[in-house]
């Protein structure tokens, strides 16, 4: 059954379903469905295994700092700032390919981790899922990335990453996400500045 009617089974009924393209990283499928509304429809849906994001945060220094990646993204055909990113591989749980996500990429690893969120990334059109992880306690080592991956990546401070945000210097949406994430997460524990002290106070 389709990813995407699990939670629904008894609500949506799928009439047909065939795959009108397979590729090496996603399918797309075209399925005739009546809908919990009633609505019969015909769908065409990209099948995706899921995602996930990694909020990699320095909070060595007085203020936190996010590590992100610059790349070329022939889609968006221009370099953008993102987040250390990748999908789940066949067999593999979410927490392992953040983990791997981060090392491949950056090359860092982290001791602690904590998933944020997860959410839809485009559900209009893609069962795709994305989760955030935020890693702290992070060591630096060497990147491992694929042959086709150019990346270069930065610390910023998160009051910079923030203003990247605001300002449409960070175009990309699980970035987007992240970012703002953290800064809220850090604006609820006081200022930015006394982040890290605060956080020891409460345990988060």
């Amino acid at each position: 059954m389709p990813k995407s009617t699990r939670s629904t089974a008894r609500k949506v009924r799928v009439l047909s379903s065939r795959i009108a393209f397979r590729g090496p990283i996603f399918q797309v499928t075209r399925e005739e469905v009546i809908e919990p509304s009633g609505i019969r429809a015909k769908r065409d849906i990209l099948r995706h295994p899921g995602s996930v994001v990694v909020l990699a945060v320095d909070e060595s220094r007085r203020e936190p700092r996010v590590l992100l990646e610059r790349q070329y993204r022939y889609a968006a055909n221009d370099f953008l700032w993102e987040l250390p990113a990748g999908r789940i591989d066949e067999g593999e749980n979410e927490l392992a390919a953040a983990k791997r996500e981060l090392l491949e990429e950056t090359g860092y690893t982290a001791s602690r981790w904590q998933r944020m969120i997860r959410y839809y990334a485009s559900p209009g059109f893609a069962d795709e899922t994305m989760a955030i992880y935020l890693a702290r306690d992070l060591r630096r080592g060497r990147a491992q990335p694929e042959d086709d991956e150019a990346i270069r990546t930065r610390f910023f401070q998160l009051s910079a990453a923030v203003h990247m945000a605001i300002s449409g210097k960070i175009r990309d949406g699980k970035t987007l996400i992240g970012v703002l994430w953290i800064d809220e997460r850090c604006s609820s524990l006081g200022s930015r500045h006394n982040y890290k002290r605060r956080r020891k106070k409460t345990g988060k």
